[in-house]
């Protein structure tokens, strides 16, 4: 298989810098997961990789080859696009088969690889179907053939599965994860929908405007955001972010956050460690106070250092139940809400108070102005 390794890449589009010095290096084997927002620079990636864009600066290696000069051909890789495009007239064998007419396989060669890429994939009972007559997900399985039986170095794959509904992304995830090991295929994979980049991929590198804002495992990632960036786009719920003053009583550190018509939302901040880091950053310095919603505790008697917040809603989703707070409202009415996600059997009703504290291992701060974490 291949290794991809990307040298300070930047691509301009006019006045646009789509990429700006972009540094990754992908594995051989690896399931490598590009996660960003519409209008990132993820495809802009793939295509630089592909060879249908060429960067202004920096280098493309492929297994340590720079393929800046070769054309897509060459480069012996295959994209798998957003929506698959099959060719209208020809069943799905004549599709899957297409692309190895050029390679001058023998009849014998193409048909063994369809047949074992359509089992595979459970389409071979498709196979002489046309492409009218089949459903969003089977066009996504003779998509997805189409390039594995092209055996490639490396898979390219722009949000494959983005036009399928929420059953049927499942089950292609865990399809598409499942043959990428049984290929050992080197696969990029590019993607908005976070839940994907946790479920799928070996490592994940956040872009944001064509930047990379952090490159990690996902449990990297989700345990320890670089920045508010990251912290506000991982995780579903994401990571409840508010801003927050920090105070010294007696050598012990505290921490309010928000805090509006009076409302007094402190506690103390009880994990040695990170009291100790805020501490030397400077406890004047503006801070946002980050954590994740199963990282909330609440309840509806007295526990140890606590606050008071209202239920602001409530949203059982079968396996949890989502309990939105609110610290209270600003001057122009918008509330300050807080998630916790809570057991399924949890009940809370608009309107109601309850205490809040938070797992004192699991709080997460950054700097306001920077937005870069300092625990």
């Amino acid at each position: 298989m291949a290794t991809v390794r990307l040298e300070n890449i930047t691509k301009r589009f006019g006045d646009l810098t789509a990429l700006d010095d972009i540094n990754l290096d992908i594995r051989d084997e690896e399931f490598f997961v590009l996660l960003g927002q519409t209008g990132a620079g993820k495809t802009t990636t793939l295509r630089c990789i592909a060879g249908l864009d060429k960067p202004e600066d920096g280098t493309i290696y492929l297994d340590d080859v720079s393929v800046n000069d070769k054309t897509p051909a060459e480069r012996d890789v295959a994209f798998v696009f957003q929506s698959h495009i099959l060719y209208p007239h020809l069943s799905v064998y004549e599709n899957m088969a297409f692309p190895l007419h050029p390679r001058k396989l023998s009849e014998e060669e193409i048909d063994r690889r369809v047949r074992d890429i359509a089992q595979m994939l459970h389409i071979e009972h498709l196979l002489l179907r046309t492409p009218h007559q089949l459903s969003g997900g089977e066009t996504q399985r003779v998509g997805l053939g189409r390039a594995m039986v092209r055996r490639p170095q490396v898979f390219l794959m722009d949000e494959p599965i983005s036009n399928l509904d929420a059953k049927l992304r499942t089950e292609m995830r865990a399809e598409i994860r499942w043959r990428q090991r049984e290929l050992g295929t080197t696969t990029f994979y590019v993607t908005h929908d976070q839940i994907e980049a946790m479920s799928m991929a070996d490592r994940i590198a956040v872009l944001e405007a064509g930047r990379i804002q952090q490159l990690g495992t996902p449990a990297e990632i989700y345990n320890h955001p670089t920045n508010l960036f990251v912290a506000g786009f991982i995780g579903n719920p994401s990571m409840n972010c508010i801003p927050c003053d920090i105070s010294n009583t007696n050598g012990e550190l505290h921490l309010t956050l928000a805090s509006h018509l009076g409302r007094d939302n402190t506690v103390a901040i009880q994990n040695p460690k990170i009291a100790k880091t805020v501490n030397d950053k400077d406890p004047d310095r503006d801070f946002i106070f980050g954590t994740h919603a199963e990282d909330v505790i609440i309840s509806h008697q007295s526990i140890p250092n606590a606050f008071q917040a209202e239920v602001y809603s409530s949203e059982p989703l079968g396996a949890e139940t989502i309990v939105e707070l609110t610290l209270g409202t600003d001057t122009s009415g918008a509330h300050t809400i807080l998630k916790a996600c809570t057991a399924p059997n949890f009940e809370a009703e608009i309107g109601q108070y309850l205490y809040v504290t938070f797992v004192p291992e699991r709080m997460h701060f950054f700097n306001k102005n920077s937005g870069e974490a300092i625990f």
